[in-house]
């Protein structure tokens, strides 16, 4: 483990730290572990890890500072081909098992461990709420609880896509895992969220571009093996929360309607699978949020926050608490 050479993109509040990986198929691999370093301004309450999704990295200066006032130890982690982690020889997002980031993450959950806390909240966002889910299905016990925000539980597809087009172009993945395959994302969720364009929001279009990083038959078939995992039930022994935006909408031309919904996955799906993690899921619809839930308009992210925090203070209390 190391720090990173450079300063954070985030500013100096934010300390990146190098998780070296062995290699795979692509060459050598690395995870970066992004920690806020003010300590929290209310009674301590424990540490959260957030994960990112697809086509994403983590910028969100404001869910660090949420986190931190209202107790919490903030980390986020930059999985492998992702964002800081992202190496030049390396395809973004490739991979052909979602297990491939565990290591990632118990490694970013061994940092904060040494850290003093010991059983963190892990949330993660889309794609990254897909990940985790299966993670915590694997080791639950050293966990407090898991935050999902609006999880990438089923392809948004028309049902030919997704039941004949896409289990096709997944079991490709196991002897053709190189095989391009349109990503199928237009645009207009990176426009209503860069402030270059038609949102609020600071980052590296680099990292996080409008016309989203391609994937292929090897990243596809593993995201599908994914959700026929949570189809299947995983059981969470854990308290769980699903956020999610209260209707989707869809389109490739521009409407207002982008800014209040989520254009990314279907919300109805999220509310049928979301159950089958576990016993104890509770599942909220933010009004008006979009994909997600922390990029919305500000009243309604503030809404989305409260929310989660009313949840965290009901369902984990000062069961994680750590040393300031």
């Amino acid at each position: 483990m190391k720090e990173a050479a450079s300063p954070d993109p985030l500013g100096p509040a934010f300390q990146p730290l190098v998780l070296p990986q062995p290699p795979d198929y692509e060459g050598p691999v690395q995870a970066v572990l992004v920690r806020y370093l003010p300590p929290p301004t209310a009674p301590a309450a424990g540490a959260v890890l957030y994960v990112h999704g697809f086509n994403d990295y983590f910028f969100q200066r404001e869910m660090a500072e949420q986190y931190a006032a209202h107790g919490y130890h903030f980390f986020a982690l930059d999985l492998r081909k992702y964002g800081r982690a992202l190496l030049p020889h390396q395809r973004p997002n490739n991979v052909r098992d979602l297990a491939e980031y565990f290591p990632d993450l118990d490694a970013a959950l061994h940092q904060i461990r040494a850290a003093g806390h010991t059983r963190p909240v892990l949330s993660g966002h889309s794609t990254g709420g897909l990940i985790t889910a299966l993670y915590a299905a694997r080791h639950p016990a050293g966990l407090a609880a898991l935050v999902l925000n609006s999880p990438f539980l089923a392809l948004n597809q028309p049902w030919l896509r997704r039941k004949v087009a896409a289990p096709l172009a997944g079991g490709l993945g196991r002897v053709l895992p190189n095989l391009p395959l349109p990503a199928g994302l237009p645009d207009t969720y990176g426009q209503s969220l860069h402030q270059a364009y038609r949102g609020e929001w600071e980052y590296d279009l680099a990292w996080k571009p409008n016309q989203v990083f391609g994937v292929n038959a090897g990243w596809l078939g593993a995201i599908r093996r994914g959700q026929r995992q949570v189809g299947q039930g995983l059981a969470l022994p854990l308290p769980v929360l699903v956020l999610h935006a209260e209707r989707s909408t869809g389109g490739r031309q521009w409407r207002e309607a982008f800014r209040r919904a989520d254009i990314v996955l279907n919300v109805a799906d999220i509310r049928r699978l979301a159950p089958r993690l576990g016993p104890h899921v509770t599942l909220q619809a933010v009004p008006e949020a979009i994909h997600d839930v922390f990029l919305s308009v500000p009243e309604v992210r503030a809404a989305a926050y409260a929310a989660l925090f009313r949840w965290l203070a009901d369902q984990v209390g000062q069961a994680t608490a750590s040393p300031q």
